[in-house]
């Protein structure tokens, strides 16, 4: 594959990489270029090859070649990475699960802990389950407790205290499981414009709560004390921003008047019909490929849900730019297959030469050495080859570039097992019952990218395109049309005039409806609101089988979608396989912005809503459906 450095970059990735990630004197000066930076990036992971024998020589040839893979966009790891790697934060990892134990000690242990980790730079995931319900009985006071939804705002409020002077905003993942006595509470919170702006949150269904919804969903649905084991059912008449543990009677399966599986279902179907959120964990699903069940059940994931992770787990990823290998003839599949290896021994070096914040956090990840190895501008790569993103075609390329992903990042985890030694962990996994040795206890994940595809000038993950063409406001007050150049290329090869049909798309008009525009192009460039839900949800069942962590994916639907449609989607995705689901109903939240106007500055779109992102730094809250997305 011919790659060259073109040393220019966007004026979107200029503004995000001065504004987030180049070093400053304490002036605020700018003291490093994106070279240097890439160059402080490779140097700095390079340093681990030293703990496996590798001289001053070797090291400085693993640093360019590191050094090449990011100033040509071909390879990006997270943005921690970039922004800490040979800095004094060193804390270069994106993702973190933390527990949240029943005990106050506990609680503000956790809380300590997310502060830390988010001051300098990483997202945090947690899952409130263990936590005792509203109105349970605390021994050592002879009180009550006041329930999960109170601790949650705790680390709410604390995300948002920290984030001022933080790296990038804090980025949470809240979940509980459909058994916990206050889950309406949870199921509704977002339901309220502004509650936990900062938290994406999910409901955790196993397999026994799905089968019930299918076939008796008419039975009542039971809920768990996790402190004392004892069943209970939800009575239809709870004050549902008020009820405790005392107003729920014990769980019998004739119980009159209470919640039913079926309803419970519906429920969650209409919050995320409303405004997009809970999303679902089919968390039995997560745990069939947990590779060290050794150590216990997977409960949470990280904010965008694509890494699941055991307590005080981390994850560092890293993504490969599709659309370095795509061209009209094809994809450059050997070209791709060759990078992968590189990339996995960039991100297992990562491991070594982070600083994990805490000894809790140091001990599992060094014990279990997890990597998150994926890809980004898949759009782009499909563009360039002609193909339409929802069809049949480019499932088929979905597959076709998860298996070789992952065949090439299990081998080359495998070969540096070889060298290296297993991960620590390693006796008692998966990896050992299948008698392969690995360096990593997981290798690979599909993340959304945020700000690494706005760096490398691609689309984001394995999301459509949100817009062909729009506005962006410059510093000075000026406006920008940002037009989408594997589209522009396309009209000038077939010598279309493209300002007006530029200027139109800029002003929101599809060109689903402009017939001045060739079928053929009309066919191929289809955007996220082109796309059928069915097909969104069968791109993401497409990446999962070869995939071993998960996959960041949102489901748009339009605005007119019903309640109905939601639910379809959610059994697809159970049925396909998936690990989770997300989805987005257009306009479902007030104040979502047009996406078009001159007036705004998108750099970045949302991949639950597609709305532009204002906010030009490496974790965004979008305005429009409050979704929190990093990369």
């Amino acid at each position: 594959m011919a790659r060259k450095n073109t040393g220019k970059y966007s004026q979107n990735a200029l503004h995000v990489l001065q504004h987030r990630y180049l070093a400053k004197a304490p002036d605020g000066q700018l003291i490093e270029t994106p070279e240097k930076m890439f160059f402080r990036v490779a140097r700095a992971v390079a340093n681990a090859e030293s703990r496996y024998g590798a001289d001053d020589a070797a090291i400085a040839q693993h640093a360019d070649t590191f050094y090449r893979l990011m100033l040509e966009s071909v390879f990006l790891p997270n943005s921690p990475t970039l922004m800490n790697a040979g800095r004094e934060l060193g804390m270069l990892s994106a993702c973190f699960v933390l527990p949240v134990p029943d005990s106050i000690e506990g609680i503000f242990d956790s809380v300590k802990a997310a502060a830390l980790i988010q001051k300098a730079g990483g997202g945090t995931g947690f899952a409130f389950d263990r936590l005792r319900p509203a109105g349970d009985f605390i021994s050592t006071s002879g009180g009550t407790t006041s329930g999960p939804m109170s601790f949650w705002r705790v680390f709410s409020e604390a995300t948002n205290a920290i984030q001022q002077g933080a790296f990038r905003r804090g980025a949470n993942m809240g979940m509980m499981n459909i058994t916990h006595p206050d889950v309406l509470k949870f199921i509704t919170a977002k339901t309220h414009l502004g509650a936990f702006e900062n938290f994406n949150i999910s409901i955790k269904v196993g397999n026994d709560f799905m089968d019930l919804v299918e076939h008796h969903p008419d039975g009542v649905h039971q809920v768990a004390n996790p402190r004392t084991g004892k069943l209970y059912a939800l009575p239809h008449a709870l004050d549902l921003a008020n009820y405790t543990i005392a107003d729920l009677p014990p769980y019998a399966p004739a119980a009159k008047d209470c919640y039913r599986v079926g309803e419970m279902w519906h429920l969650m179907v209409a919050c995320a019909h409303a405004s997009g959120e809970p999303g679902l964990c089919f968390i039995d699903r997560v745990n069939e490929d947990n590779p060290t069940p050794q150590l216990g059940r997977i409960e949470a994931t990280n904010p965008c849900g694509e890494q699941p992770l055991l307590d005080y787990e981390a994850c560092n990823l890293g993504s490969i730019n599709l659309g370095k290998f795509a061209s009209p003839a094809g994809f450059d599949e050997p070209g791709f297959r060759a990078v992968v290896p590189l990339g996995v021994r960039f991100l297992d070096d990562v491991v070594d030469v982070n600083n994990y914040v805490l000894p809790e956090i140091a001990r599992i990840c060094l014990g279990n050495r997890k990597i998150g190895l994926g890809v980004m501008g898949f759009a782009d790569a499909l563009l360039t080859m002609g193909i339409r993103y929802d069809s049949d075609q480019a499932v088929a390329f979905a597959q076709q570039v998860a298996r070789a992903l992952t065949e090439e990042a299990f081998a080359a985890s495998q070969a540096l097992a070889q060298a290296r030694g297993n991960f620590p962990n390693y006796l008692g996994s998966l990896w050992e019952k299948r008698g392969r040795k690995m360096r990593n206890a997981a290798v690979t994940s599909i993340a959304p990218t945020g700000t690494i595809s706005i760096i490398a000038d691609c689309s984001g993950g394995i999301e459509p395109l949100f817009a062909l063409a729009y506005w962006r406001n410059i510093l000075s007050g000026q406006h920008l049309l940002e037009v989408n150049g594997i589209f522009e290329a396309q009209l000038e090869r077939r010598g279309i005039a493209g300002h007006e049909i530029i200027e139109k798309l800029a002003s929101g008009a599809s060109l689903q409806e402009m017939p001045q525009v060739p079928p053929e192009v009309r066919d191929v460039f289809v955007t996220a609101h082109d796309v059928p839900p069915q097909r969104h949800v069968e791109m993401q069942a497409a990446f999962q089988p070869y995939i071993d962590g998960a996959i960041s994916k949102t489901i748009n639907l339009p605005a007119a979608a019903s309640a109905e449609d939601v639910e379809k989607v959610f059994l697809q995705a159970y049925h396909s396989r998936c690990k989770g689901i997300t989805v987005y109903r257009h306009g479902s939240r007030p104040g979502q912005p047009m996406g078009y106007e001159a007036a705004k500055e998108p750099v970045l779109s949302c991949p639950r809503c597609q709305a532009p992102l204002d906010d030009q730094i490496a974790c965004s809250r979008c305005p429009a459906c409050g979704y929190t997305i990093c990369s």
